[in-house]
């Protein structure tokens, strides 16, 4: 049976998420790699999840193609009023892991077009300890930076 096209809540697509939906990683760091610039993410997971709840399961689609060398563009289309748009962004494959890290980062990438998650893009600088990596060559965070009250859902209780 096919599921009917809603109207869909943009407004909802774009909500914060709560911090257990956040990972962080390193973007800059000082010379020793002692402290590091931290840039928020939305997992993979929480993006489906989000917009299962919001669009309905049978109501977006994602799909993927070679982009550029080594890396991936997606689309996500989302069906409004029985159309499909599609929205695309892409990523380069990961050195952790290529193939998936490829695939999982254009994907977070195209839904910020979307709205999903684009609130992070506000947050302001934030430094954190960091920890060099065993070669001393990059750094890994030391500690989990805490989110503004603004980037919270409204219902949230706790820290940030």
């Amino acid at each position: 049976m096919a599921t009917k096209a809603k109207e869909i809540d943009l407004e909802a697509l774009a909500a914060p998420f709560p911090p257990e939906d956040i990972e962080w990683r390193v973007g800059h760091s000082n010379a020793d790699k002692t402290s590091a610039l931290a840039l928020a993410y939305v997992t993979n997971r929480a993006v489906m999840e989000r917009l299962d709840k919001v669009c309905g399961a049978a109501n977006w689609r994602n799909e993927y193609e070679p982009w550029r060398d080594k890396g991936i563009l997606c689309g996500v289309s989302i069906r409004i009023a029985d159309e499909w748009v599609t929205k695309y962004d892409g990523a380069d494959s990961t050195a952790i892991e290529a193939t998936k890290g490829g695939f999982s980062g254009s994907m977070k990438r195209a839904v910020v077009q979307w709205g999903v998650g684009r609130y992070l893009y506000k947050l302001e600088n934030i430094w954190c300890k960091a920890r060099p990596t065993k070669n001393g060559k990059s750094c890994v965070l030391a500690e989990t930076p805490t989110l503004p009250r603004w980037a919270l859902p409204d219902d949230y209780e706790g820290d940030g």
